[in-house]
């Protein structure tokens, strides 16, 4: 199974500005206005261009058919090989809003998706009533699209034959009637994405303007740069809760199995939870009374959103038990603790060692923050003995609120910048941590992976400039050095779309645009052999770099602030510790030595090349998930070695050096 890195993580770096305004349904006519709101943020882009109008084209094409299964060569080819004369005359038309180009390419797409249904119909009879065919199909992903018909019919065999093998592997398809539920299943999940371009049924002409018009939007929005995006309501509800860490709910994850909405998941603490009496892969049968049969997936998942907060009563069927069993649950605030922080601890000498895994930069209007949560657990920390040294886990997290970087930054420096950003029109903004004290000062590593992204780079790379942090683990991050302004948090807001509108910048200058943070020592994660990062993105922004403002010159402040922050800020500003850099080669090669004879590790790295021989045939920022390589966590294993090694090197080195190089600082 693929997994597309830009589809699974949010890469973002996000400026939350409400805008008070209420949600409507898309016309085409919309279009120009919001796409005039972007180009007036947009970093760099200020209007639409012959270029924009070829990306956007070849963008929609992409959005339909990512795994070229439903177009001809012959057919893609006609929108992906504009030329300057046919893409200007497209422009014309987009500047009197007449968007019959995409009209067309709609129609387009509406015939392939016609030829697939009725291609699928005949492939599914054939495979219920054959097993042999099951073991016949090789998957290899398809690099160009197809240049016949029955190409495109050998596709989509592959795609159900894989759809059918991953349901048989976690459910029983004894009988001829199971089997076929199968590509049941797989004609309902892949008709919401097909739905989409087609008008036909249910679908109100309003609807399907809206549809034409949202796809149009996220075509050309993203156009402008690899992370300016339009949004769905639906999408956008999404990411708030990603966000903001909590939701209103009665704590129950569903998901869609051949035998109905099952029950995937139940979050802990949650009104499920504690009632005790529901389990992942009961099989979800009514909501207050009203059977779910004939309810497609999208319409159960409306019903149990209809009430903000109250009783719910959900009928839910065990597999096995033929009884339908009622719970009474309460739909209630849900904290999403599970997805913020993980804590543990390794006991060293009369110490603690504490590991932090932090998987995005999130706040909420109730106070749930990522700098509050790492806050507490260091104070948990240091309730269990003396906090020897720090391991803060960043290898999967992908971004999250700005000033959320600047503050989780802030804990581990005492005054000074943390991040610049420059925006379109020259204008540069100094964000600062404040508090003129560190909340832990003592020996730190911040583990990354090429998946670390976005927030999680300011802060690893901002660490890294001050001295008192080494970064540890794959040879760079993910690259994503712009920042963004974005509605979606407002869900009251007209519409909702992030944009870019800016860079950063740490403290040294540098921008982690495309370069990303570059390792102090090399401890390879299971994404190091992926083309995974910004520099495999279209249209990604350029990479610069700025003045460095170790000695902060003020200079974005009036002159009565000014005062005020050479009275109270500066003489606390954070200095560079030298010391780690100086102790950088020692640590490097005890972390080799380790790695070449840790057996785990020698393992892991065999493993790694069945990756590698199938790396020609995976797309850019796309893992292959079917490979496992390893469940231990050998990388944050060697991340608290060298935590281990730097606690033993200050220890022998700091009675005599302690003046000129050990880190200073005070805890509190």
């Amino acid at each position: 199974m693929l997994r597309y890195v830009i589809q699974a993580i949010v890469l973002f770096l996000w400026i939350a500005t409400p805008l008070a305004s209420v949600q409507t349904q898309l016309k085409l006519g919309d279009v120009s206005r919001v796409m005039d709101k972007l180009f007036n943020y947009h970093i760099e882009m200020r209007e639409l261009t012959t270029a924009l109008v070829k990306r956007s084209l070849k963008l929609y094409i992409e959005s339909f058919d990512p795994e070229k299964v439903y177009l001809l060569e012959s057919e893609a080819s006609q929108y992906l090989n504009l030329s300057d004369a046919q893409a200007q005359q497209i422009l014309k038309r987009l500047r009197a809003e007449n968007y019959s180009d995409f009209i067309e390419l709609n129609e387009l797409c509406q015939r392939a998706v016609a030829r697939a249904k009725e291609t699928r119909v005949e492939i599914s009879n054939q495979l219920i009533n054959n097993d042999l065919l099951l073991n016949a199909v090789t998957y290899i992903p398809a690099s160009q699209y197809a240049a016949k018909e029955a190409d495109l019919v050998e596709r989509q065999k592959v795609r159900m034959v894989r759809f059918y093998l991953f349901h048989q592997a976690r459910t029983r398809l004894d009988t001829k009637e199971r089997r076929m539920k199968v590509y049941q299943l797989f004609e309902r999940k892949i008709g919401r994405f097909e739905g989409n371009y087609l008008y036909s049924g249910h679908r109100s002409k309003e609807r399907a303007e809206h549809a034409l018009a949202l796809r149009i939007l996220k075509c050309l929005a993203k156009s402008l740069d690899t992370h300016t995006t339009f949004f769905s309501p639906e999408e956008a509800y999404d990411m708030r809760l990603n966000l903001e860490k909590q939701f209103e709910g009665v704590g129950i994850i569903l998901s869609e199995g051949i035998d109905g909405v099952l029950i995937s998941d139940i979050i802990p603490g949650s009104s499920a939870a504690r009632s005790g009496k529901i389990r992942p892969g009961d099989v979800l049968a009514e909501i207050d009374g009203v059977s779910l049969v004939n309810l497609s997936f999208e319409e159960v998942l409306e019903q149990l959103k209809k009430k903000d907060r109250g009783q719910v009563i959900l009928g839910v069927v065990r597999t096995g038990e033929e009884r339908l069993i009622k719970v009474i649950l309460m739909k209630q605030p849900i904290a999403m603790e599970h997805d913020r922080i993980e804590v543990s601890t390794e006991t060293f000498g009369n110490g603690v060692i504490g590991k932090i895994s932090l998987h995005s930069f999130y706040e909420s209007s109730d106070g749930i923050s990522s700098e509050r949560d790492i806050k507490e657990a260091i104070r948990k920390f240091r309730e269990q003995g003396e906090l020897v040294g720090l391991v803060l886990d960043l290898r999967e997290n992908s971004g999250g609120f700005l000033n959320q970087a600047v503050r989780v930054a802030g804990l581990f420096v005492s005054s000074g910048v943390i991040v610049i950003s420059k925006y379109g029109k020259g204008e540069t903004h100094y964000l600062r941590n404040l508090v003129n004290k560190s909340y832990f000062n003592g020996p730190l590593v911040v583990l990354t992976s090429k998946m670390s992204a976005s927030a999680s780079e300011i802060v690893a790379q901002a660490l890294q400039d001050y001295g008192v942090a080494l970064v540890v683990g794959d040879e760079r991050t993910f690259g994503k050095g712009s920042i963004q302004y974005q509605t979606v948090t407002d869900a009251s807001a007209e519409h909702y779309f992030k944009v870019t509108v800016g860079r950063y910048y740490t403290v040294s200058g540098k921008s982690t645009q495309i370069h990303g943070v570059i390792a102090d020592i090399l401890v390879p994660t299971q994404y190091a052999p992926y083309k995974i990062g910004e520099r495999f993105l279209e249209y990604p922004l350029a990479p610069d770099q700025v003045a460095p403002a170790f000695y902060d010159s003020l200079s974005d402040l009036d002159d009565k602030t000014k005062t005020l922050f050479q009275a109270r800020y500066m003489p606390f500003l954070q200095r560079v510790v030298p010391y780690w850099k100086k102790m950088l080669p020692t640590l490097q090669r005890n972390s080799a030595y380790r790695i070449d004879h840790d057996l785990d590790y020698q393992a892991f790295f065999k493993r790694q090349e069945k990756v590698k021989e199938r790396l020609q045939s995976l797309p850019v920022n796309t893992i292959d998930e079917e490979i496992r390589i390893g469940q231990d966590d050998i990388q944050m294993k060697e991340a608290v070695n060298i935590v281990k090694d730097m606690v033993l090197i200050e220890a022998e080195s700091r009675p005599a050096t302690a003046s000129s190089l050990a880190p200073t600082g005070t805890d509190y």
